[in-house]
């Protein structure tokens, strides 16, 4: 029978996870009364989660398991889950825990309202103050590049499945689900939920991931860079003009004594360096450029549970 509910889960390093989520998702959706499907996107953490998705699906017909050939990335495995999904009703979480299977029905009745999707927020995270503090940056930069991101969005969603669908479509190298779903509808919502506790092992975002992260999503889905570096070289073709004419003017009224080696070197440094920063703004788009025209695979399966 068609399932009801898709619930799409990216899974890296979370094999002491893995049992207990199965259960208390299984629990929350047969509350609901609803047929459902559970597939979980092994992202190559190199631990033994594929051996328990294996098994969880050996006991559980409805749990569906898929494995990359390597580490993809948690938006490529979000997106690859949402190809497989059959069900009206697509909801995504993360392996950790953090996020309670058991406030699924909330997003549900919220999604009922008439919303094409729905967020599960957070009037508290139980994050790391630093995790916390970046958090917000990014958020900050992220409204700014994609206007219509929501800007309390989290990995904790429920969507229709012509919305979900409509993610597979983008071609993007460096995805960013939630600047796709901001580009496809405004009729989303939230609902507040609980911020779970992580119970075994540690974020993988650490602060170089964080700061990557934020870089590929401003470049990706925003111009504002090119418009910065645009704003750097008149900024730095005014400083260059105003000091030429005060060249100008102390040699025709005052005279220059012996040119100054420290006062070249300043110059050269200072309009040397933003030249070569503004070459750098330019090379990240060049690059990505590059990196779309290769028309390389968002991401690769290795293999599957339902193979035979």
């Amino acid at each position: 029978m068609k399932p009801y509910f898709s619930v799409v889960v990216p899974v890296y390093r979370s094999e002491k996870n893995l049992s207990e989520l199965y259960a208390r998702i299984k629990a929350s959706l047969e509350k609901l009364n609803a047929n459902f499907e559970l597939i979980l996107v092994e992202d190559c953490g190199g631990d033994d989660s594929w051996r328990v998705i294996q098994e969880l699906s050996e006991q559980d017909s409805r749990v569906i398991g898929i494995r990359f050939t390597k580490n993809f990335g948690q938006h490529a495995a979000i997106i690859c889950g949402i190809a497989q999904a059959n069900g009206e009703w697509i909801i995504t979480l993360d392996d950790d825990l953090e996020q309670r299977p058991e406030d699924i029905h909330l997003l549900y009745e919220k999604v009922r309202q008439g919303y094409d999707l729905v967020y599960g927020t957070y009037e508290e995270r139980s994050h790391a103050k630093w995790r916390n503090m970046t958090s917000h940056v990014a958020r900050k930069l992220f409204n700014k590049a994609i206007p219509n991101l929501n800007y309390e969005y989290t990995s904790f969603r429920i969507m229709h499945n012509k919305i979900g669908k409509s993610l597979v479509q983008f071609e993007s190298p460096f995805p960013f689900v939630d600047g796709y779903l901001a580009w496809v509808t405004n009729n989303y919502s939230t609902v507040t939920v609980e911020h779970g506790v992580r119970k075994h092992g540690v974020s993988n975002y650490s602060f170089s991931k964080l700061l990557k992260h934020t870089i590929n999503i401003f470049v990706s889905f925003s111009d504002i860079p090119l418009k910065f570096a645009s704003w750097m070289g008149l900024f730095s073709f005014i400083t260059g003009f105003m000091w030429l004419v005060v060249i100008l003017f102390r040699k025709l009224f005052i005279g220059i004594p012996i040119a100054g080696y420290a006062s070249i070197i300043a110059g050269i440094v200072l309009f040397g360096g933003i030249q070569l920063f503004v070459l750098g703004i330019f090379g990240e788009y060049l690059g990505r450029i590059n990196y779309k025209t290769t028309k390389k695979p968002l991401y690769i399966v290795s293999k599957t549970t339902n193979e035979h």
